[in-house]
C-alpha cells in the first residue's frame, strides 16, 4: 500500500492494522518530544506501551519501553557456498547437532566458554568497563548466556534462496542480561515521571530526558546491550557453521554476511535534525543497507536492500508480524495444521511449538507488498531445517 498519513504526527505503511494497534500508535505519536513523526510498519501489531513494528523519532528524550525488553535483537544470516542438492539427505543430523551446540529455551545457557566466546566477552567487559557500568550487578552469569538462543519467535534455520543457495539463518537478541538492563530503565522512568507529576497515555510511554543522569546511563547500558546481543548472534552463527561443515564434511565459505538489529536506538540525522530513533520491530533501511526480514515459522524469509525512504525514517518492517496472541493460537489452532504447515521441513515436532503457526502470523507476502517503497527483496529463503527453544 502507499503511505497513509494518519495524522500530522503518524504515518502508517500496513494495509492490514487492527484499530487497537493504531490507536496505541496514536498515543504514542502524541508525546511532546516525537518529530517528525512515528512511523508505523507492515508488520505493526500490538505491543506493551508502545507498537510492536513502529519507529519512533525523539529529541532529547528516550522512551525505554519503547525498544522493548529484549534490546538488540535481531537477526544474522549467512550465504554458504553450498548448493541444495550438494546437502546430505539426513536432515535431522544437522538439527540435532545445532541442538547440542547452542543452548536452546528461556533459562537455558552454556555450561563454559567456547575459544570465540572468551574473545568476545573480553571486548565486552573492555566496553562495560569505558562505558562506566557492572553487567555483573544485573546477571552475573551474562558471560554464560553468550551464544545462547532463547524461546518465542527466536530460531536458528539451514535455508534456499531461488538460487537453490544454501544460508544460515538466526534469529535472537541480548538474552537475560538484556532483559533485566531494560526492565531496571523502564522502571526507572516511571519513577521519574511519577516524580514530576507527568501524565502520561500509558505507564510504559515514560520516558528519560537528556541532560540528567538516568538518560545517560540507559544510553551507555543500552548501548552496550546492544553490542551483547550482536555478539552472541556472531557467537551462536560461529556454532551453527560448525555443525554445518561437520554434517557436510566440507568447510563452510561464508560467501556474504548480514547481522542487523531489529529491537534498538540509534542517534540517526533526519529532516535535517539529530534525533534518536528507537526502531521496536524495524529495520535500518537506509539506501545500500542490507537486512533481514524472516517470515514465521514453515514461510518465506527475505533478504533486502533499503532504499532509503524518509517518510518511514529509512525502516523497513522486522518480519511477519503477530495477527494472533500466543493464548488465541494455542486455543484455535491444531498440531495437525502445524505439521501440514512445516511438511518437507526438518524441525523437532514439539507441542509447544503450536503458537508459533504460520496462521498465528500476518502473509508475510502482504507484509513485502506493503514494503515495496522501503526495501529491494534481493533473496527469498525458504527453510530446511528450523531449530527453536520451547
Amino acid at each position: 500500500m502507499s503511505m497513509e498519513q494518519v495524522n500530522d504526527r503518524l504515518v502508517n505503511f500496513a494495509s492490514d492494522i487492527d484499530e487497537n494497534t493504531m490507536e496505541q500508535a496514536k498515543l504514542t505519536s502524541q508525546l511532546p518530544f516525537i518529530f517528525p513523526h512515528v512511523a508505523l510498519m507492515p508488520d505493526a501489531h500490538l505491543g506493551k506501551g508502545a507498537t510492536v513494528g513502529s519507529v519512533i523519532p525523539t529529541k532529547d528524550a528516550v522512551i525505554p519501553a519503547a525498544v522493548g525488553v529484549d534490546i538488540g535483537c535481531g537477526m544474522i544470516a549467512v550465504r554458504t557456498q553450498f548448493r541444495t542438492d550438494e546437502l546430505p539427505q539426513d536432515r535431522s543430523v544437522v538439527r540435532e547437532r545445532i541442538e547440542q551446540y547452542i543452548p536452546l529455551s528461556a533459562g537455558k545457557y552454556n555450561r563454559k566458554l567456547t575459544d570465540g566466546a572468551v574473545e568476545r566477552v573480553i571486548t565486552l567487559e573492555a566496553l562495560a568497563e569505558s562505558l562506566g557500568f557492572d553487567p555483573d550487578s544485573y546477571a552475573p552469569n551474562w558471560r554464560l548466556q553468550l551464544g545462547s538462543l532463547g524461546s518465542g519467535n527466536h530460531f536458528i534455520e539451514v535455508s534456499e534462496d531461488e538460487n537453490h543457495d544454501v544460508w544460515l539463518f538466526l534469529h535472537s537478541g541480548s538474552r537475560g542480561i538484556g532483559n533485566k538492563i531494560a526492565q531496571h530503565h523502564i522502571k526507572a522512568a516511571q519513577t521519574l515521571t511519577d516524580k514530576w507529576h507527568i501524565r502520561l497515555p500509558h505507564p510504559d510511554l515514560a520516558y528519560l530526558v537528556r541532560d540528567t543522569p538516568e538518560f545517560d546511563d540507559y544510553m551507555r547500558q543500552l548501548e552496550w546491550a546492544q553490542q551483547f546481543a550482536l555478539k552472541n548472534r556472531e557467537e551462536m552463527m560461529d556454532r551453527v557453521v560448525q555443525a554445518v561443515g561437520e554434517w557436510t564434511g566440507v568447510k563452510v565459505e561464508r560467501l556474504e554476511t548480514i547481522n542487523c538489529h531489529h529491537n534498538y536506538t540509534n542517534v540517526e540525522r533526519h529532516y535535517g535534525q539529530d534525533l534518536i530513533v528507537s526502531r521496536k520491530g524495524a529495520i535500518d533501511a537506509h539506501e545500500g543497507v542490507m537486512g533481514l526480514i524472516p517470515g514465521s515459522m514453515g514461510t518465506a524469509s527475505y533478504v533486502v536492500e533499503g532504499r532509503g525512504y524518509a517518510p518511514s525514517l529509512c525502516s523497513a518492517p522486522h518480519g511477519a508480524g503477530r495477527d494472533y496472541s500466543r493464548s488465541k493460537a494455542r486455543r484455535t489452532f491444531t498440531m495437525r495444521q502445524l505439521e501440514e504447515a512445516m511438511q518437507g521441513i526438518e524441525w523437532r515436532h514439539c507441542k509447544e511449538f503450536l503458537d508459533e503457526i504460520p496462521q498465528a502470523y500476518k502473509d508475510i507476502r502482504m507484509v513485502m507488498r506493503d514494503a515495496a517503497s522501503l526495501v529491494t527483496a534481493k533473496h527469498i529463503l525458504r527453510q530446511l531445517v528450523n531449530v527453536k527453544g520451547d
